[in-house]
């Protein structure tokens, strides 16, 4: 109606000039806006709503008033897909803030002299991955428990999330309390959020027993029952809200693999009588062991996730044989690529925890995974390597460490992952409480 009135007004349609326009054909534009006044505002008003619906304002379900989530925050990306980049702001922690890390890995407290390996951090190509806050992330798990099942690398991830955590909340050790060997299974207790953070120590996933009774070594055979769930972690995990899964190097060790009672293969047993199934074999059961147990579970309700395998570094020698990682920076995408052994270990558990996924959203149950196996190939600077830096009870060691990883280092990011997923889960889970 604009248009048309401001062309009359100059006169391009109709045969006469102003004075001669009729009175009626003035009056009819303003009649019909007065009329589409209302209805215009009503308009504005419901697009207003729309608009202020679709940033879905929500106080966080875990406890953190001061976190307010918007639908631009709601966007994921994938975090895993990315590079190092130089960073000069340093670690969040070190040996002497940090009283909770284990000698193994306190690489700063037995003289590593490079600092370089400090000085990364992962960048996503299509956001930006948060900065690690141990506040929110206390409140986020406010009332809640955590479990790490697995191996060293696994209790390597949980230090470094001890550590994250330590300069918000001091938590107690009560380990003696729950765990027949503190060592291995460490319980950790924050009374000011009702946080309980475990690690269940289980590198197999599965039962095992040792065939060498003078005790394990390196070495030695392991018997290895891949259709039965390891009873270190099932007997307690049940009512855990995040269970964090993962297991790798101790596949690559002489194994004898049993299924209904019955020896079916081995993998480096040199047993000329017994099939070589190789380490594939084994790790793709106890994967698919581990999960079909969790998914079996009646009461477990919490969040699986797979944090993938964790690639070693031995460069000019295997492990036992002098191998070394001495690098000070991480390679290139163009040095190293994703293939061979660990390509196929890596793919040989996603594809479990893949079906696992499938089954468990049938459930209702989250599987989520922490992509972490390329990333952390590219990182053979972030290991502690000399047996000084990475000093162990045993000191008659005499073997590099290029296994686990240096706290502070590139591990911390493991829990920049992970804060980053919970946060996601929880932001969709009030979104979807806000409509």
């Amino acid at each position: 109606m604009k248009v048309r009135y401001i062309k009359l007004l100059s006169g391009k349609h109709g045969s006469g000039n102003y004075n001669t326009i009729t009175k009626s054909a003035i009056l009819l534009p303003f009649a019909v806006l007065l009329i589409m006044l209302p209805l215009i505002s009503l308009m504005m008003r419901n697009t207003s709503n729309i608009i202020s619906s679709s940033k879905v304002y929500a106080t966080i379900i875990s406890n953190s008033s001061d976190w307010k989530v918007t639908h631009d925050e709601v966007k994921r990306c994938n975090i895993f897909n990315g590079e190092w980049v130089p960073y000069s702001e340093g670690p969040y922690y070190n040996n002497e803030t940090c009283h909770l890390m284990i000698d193994q890995q306190n690489c700063m407290k037995f003289g590593r002299p490079d600092r370089e390996f400090l000085k990364w951090r992962w960048k996503p190509h299509e956001c930006e991955l948060p900065l690690f806050d141990a506040t929110l992330f206390l409140n986020t798990v406010k009332g809640k428990s955590m479990a790490f099942v697995g191996d060293s690398v696994g209790r390597n991830q949980m230090n470094s999330l001890l550590c994250l955590l330590n300069h918000v909340a001091h938590p107690e050790d009560i380990s003696e309390k729950y765990a027949t060997d503190p060592r291995n299974f460490r319980w950790w207790f924050y009374a000011d959020y009702n946080f309980t953070l475990v690690t269940l120590w289980s590198p197999f996933l599965v039962r095992a027993t040792y065939g060498d009774f003078s005790g394990h070594s390196h070495n030695s055979l392991t018997n290895l029952h891949l259709d039965k769930a390891d009873e270190a972690w099932t007997n307690e995990i049940e009512n855990f809200d995040f269970v964090i899964f993962s297991a790798g190097q101790w596949f690559f060790r002489p194994l004898l693999f049993y299924e209904n009672g019955q020896v079916v293969g081995c993998s480096k047993c040199e047993h000329s009588n017994i099939t070589d199934l190789t380490h594939y074999y084994g790790y793709r059961k106890a994967f698919r062991t581990a999960f079909r147990t969790i998914l079996n579970l009646k009461s477990y309700k919490g969040v699986t996730f797979l944090r993938t395998f964790s690639p070693a570094h031995f460069e000019y020698a295997e492990w036992n044989k002098g191998g070394t990682c001495e690098r000070t920076k991480p390679y290139s995408k163009e040095e190293m690529k994703l293939e061979w052994y660990i390509l196929e270990t890596y793919l040989t558990q996603v594809k479990e925890f893949r079906a696992a996924k499938k089954k468990a959203r049938k459930r209702g149950l989250k599987f989520l995974m922490l992509n972490t196996t390329e990333i952390m190939m590219w990182r053979p600077d972030g290991h502690p390597n000399n047996y000084v830096y990475g000093h162990t009870e045993n000191h008659n060691v005499t073997y590099n460490d290029c296994v686990h990883w240096c706290l502070p280092g590139p591990v911390d990011t493991w829990n920049e992952f992970l804060f980053y997923m919970l946060k996601m889960e929880i932001q969709k889970s009030s979104k979807v409480l806000s409509l």
